[in-house]
């Protein structure tokens, strides 16, 4: 009877862990895929390098916020969509690496993030990235502007380029879905079922219409490696590029001979 007792016990518990995890997935997701930093209103941007600030307005009145970064003799245009932490300040940082390289960069904060207002959802941010698509299109010929997405915004890139024309689309450390990810980490969980945020970047990629180049490191600590890998051997097109960066983690493809030798022949595939 103790026995009976004890198992009994050991059920309701592992249920109730079970229950707690599946509702800490389901209401905290946000807090978990999104590491906004804030800014108010009236916050002065600094950069080394000329650029204007944009203010863009969704249908539903939202306030979407980006910098557009101006190079000398630009050799064309990238939309960057940066990755789920931070703000403009430290992307537009990060981005001027393509300005010195001769490079128009436009690049924003998503809902939530910096300046930027407005309620999420998953269709929201996809929209939203369109609006920045229309903003760079009445900038830039299509033939000038290549698509940049980072990390989770390599499927907002994604999805633009399988609705838009672009000179090509450049994806650093890209998921196959989050909802792939997250049940790589929670296998015991009806992840699909939980999940508002799938964001599924492989339904989009086989509707991209131009080069796709995708950069992952090996030692990629947030995105592994081999989900990269598995986005890019179910892109069915041949005009695709996979550059492996040896003992490049999720945030220092930079710092790689890999990376820094291969960026420019990305840029230039057309």
């Amino acid at each position: 009877m103790r026995k009976v007792k004890r198992l009994l016990v050991l059920v309701f518990v592992l249920v109730n862990i079970y229950a707690l995890l599946c509702g800490v997935i389901y209401f905290f997701q946000e807090n978990l895929i999104f590491h906004p930093s804030v800014f108010p209103q009236d916050y002065v941007y600094q950069f080394d390098h000329e650029f204007e600030e944009i203010f863009l307005t969704s249908p539903d009145n939202a306030k979407l916020n980006g910098v557009h970064f101006k190079a000398k003799d630009s050799k064309g245009a990238i939309l960057y969509f940066h990755g789920n932490a931070g703000d403009l300040e430290r992307w537009g940082d990060i981005t001027t690496f393509f300005v010195e390289k001769g490079y128009d960069v436009i690049v924003m904060d998503y809902r939530g993030y910096g300046k930027s207002t407005g309620k999420r959802s998953q269709q929201v941010l996809y929209d939203d990235a369109l609006l920045w698509y229309a903003y760079a299109e009445n900038q830039y010929s299509t033939k000038q502007l290549s698509l940049y997405g980072r990390s989770l915004g390599t499927s907002f890139a994604t999805y633009v380029a399988s609705k838009k024309s672009a000179k090509n689309l450049i994806l650093e450390s890209p998921f196959y879905s989050v909802a792939h990810e997250a049940e790589t980490r929670f296998s015991i969980l009806p992840i699909k079922r939980l999940l508002k945020y799938k964001f599924p970047t492989n339904e989009f990629v086989n509707d991209v219409n131009m080069p796709i180049s995708i950069f992952h490191g090996t030692k990629d600590e947030v995105v592994n490696y081999t989900h990269g890998k598995q986005l890019f051997e179910y892109i069915t097109t041949t005009d695709k590029f996979f550059i492996t960066v040896p003992n490049g983690g999720h945030n220092n493809l930079i710092k790689y001979q890999e990376y820094t030798a291969n960026i420019d022949a990305a840029l230039e595939r057309e």
